[in-house]
Formats: structure tokens, C-alpha cells, sequence
């Protein structure tokens, strides 16, 4: 499938995601809620519509200087505990047409972002806002 990606447990509590054999990227524990597979889920979401977002407005020709993504979601309480509800902060700044952006963003969420299309198949709503900064 051409991607060498590994999750590697050794006994202990830690978990260890490396990318083509030996570079480690990340290391989460279960006793550490700070970093989560699902938390990775929802990181992958906002950097995959950053990316398209900032690649539309380049293609637009806005002059973006910055996008923030923030992201935030509700979990099920049953099992499994699926994301119901996400929802998704832009900043972006710049001098960026307004009505732009929000198409940008809208292409990213409904065509472009494999990640965010991957989490509202499974049901999930998602619901953003837009900030513009000068």
C-alpha cells in the first residue's frame, strides 16, 4: 500500500508511532491523557483542512500570512465512543476576502479533506466559524 507506518507496544504503559522503521514520531502512554489516539484523530482533521485551506487561498491569491485551525469534539458515552459533534475554529490571517475564505473552507470540509469526510461518514456533525485578522 506504500506507507510504513507502526504503533509499537513494549510491555510498559507507552506506546511508540514511527513512520519508515525507525523514525519515531510520537510516544503517548494510557496513563497520560494528554496526547490519545482519538485526540490524534481530531489533530488530523485540522491539519488536513489547514493544509487545504491555505492551498486554496494561495490558489485564490489571497495573501494569507497565517491559518489556526483549533478543534474541539463531543465523544458517545457508549461504546464505542465515536465523535458526535466536532467543531472547528479558523484563523486566519491576512488580507483575505472574507467570502473567499468561507468558500475555501467549504471545499476543504466537503471535497477536499479526507479526514474530515472520514469522521462525518461515521456520523459525526461537524460545525465551524471563521475568523479574519488583519
Amino acid at each position: 500500500m506504500g506507507c510504513d507506518m507502526k504503533v509499537i507496544w513494549r510491555g510498559s504503559d507507552k506506546y511508540s508511532l514511527l513512520i519508515d522503521e525507525d523514525e519515531k514520531i510520537l510516544e503517548f502512554s494510557e496513563s497520560n491523557n494528554r496526547i490519545t489516539p482519538m485526540k490524534l484523530l481530531l489533530l488530523s482533521v485540522a491539519s488536513c483542512t489547514a493544509m487545504d485551506v491555505v492551498h486554496i487561498l494561495k490558489k485564490m491569491k489571497e495573501d494569507v500570512k497565517e491559518v489556526q485551525v483549533e478543534i474541539d469534539g463531543k465523544r458517545r458515552e457508549e461504546y464505542p465512543r465515536i465523535y458526535e459533534k466536532i467543531e472547528i475554529r479558523y484563523r486566519i490571517r491576512g488580507d483575505v476576502n472574507e467570502e473567499r475564505a468561507r468558500r475555501a473552507v467549504e471545499l476543504s470540509l466537503s471535497k477536499y479533506c479526507s479526514a474530515s469526510n472520514q469522521v462525518s461518514s461515521g456520523g459525526a456533525l461537524i460545525s465551524w466559524s471563521l475568523e479574519i485578522q488583519e
